[in-house]
């Protein structure tokens, strides 16, 4: 399956670390990653999802492949800048989610209105809203999303 990972662009060692094992994850369990494809959790479940010989891809925000992190396998430029977080959602049959401003906001929010399987791991808790799976590792997100495809 496919899972779209949503996060923040700039992250801790500690939220980077996270994405990473949670990239780990998804690739040795044979899924692939799709992601916004440029820094911080992008990046780091992209390596994560590399060294785990998984793949990855990423729907950029800008209109050159050639800006997306170095371990994006497949870059699609779409110079959308965040309309394409919609884009980044749609292409996931499940959609896990790691840190993150309002740009994961909004993307959750899509995942959401897609009725998506959508697991959190230190993610936006809205009031109100049900469908966020939040868990604490890595291991506990994929296997969520697993269970609710």
């Amino acid at each position: 399956m496919r899972v779209s990972v949503i996060g923040g662009g700039t992250v801790t060692e500690e939220e980077a670390a996270t994405a990473e094992e949670l990239g780990w994850k998804l690739a040795e369990r044979g899924h692939e990653v799709v992601c916004g494809g440029l820094g911080g959790v992008m990046e780091a479940v992209c390596r994560g999802a590399s060294e785990a010989g998984g793949s990855t891809i990423g729907i950029l925000p800008t209109e050159r492949r050639a800006d997306a992190n170095g371990y994006v396998d497949t870059a699609v430029a779409t110079g959308m800048g965040n309309a394409r977080n919609v884009l980044v959602v749609m292409n996931g049959d499940a959609v896990i989610a790691v840190d993150g401003g309002t740009g994961t906001l909004s993307e959750l929010g899509h995942a959401l209105d897609f009725d998506k399987p959508v697991a959190g791991i230190g993610t936006h808790r809205i009031d109100g809203v049900d469908g966020i799976d939040h868990v604490e590792t890595p291991e506990a997100a994929v296997e969520s999303v697993e269970r609710r495809v």
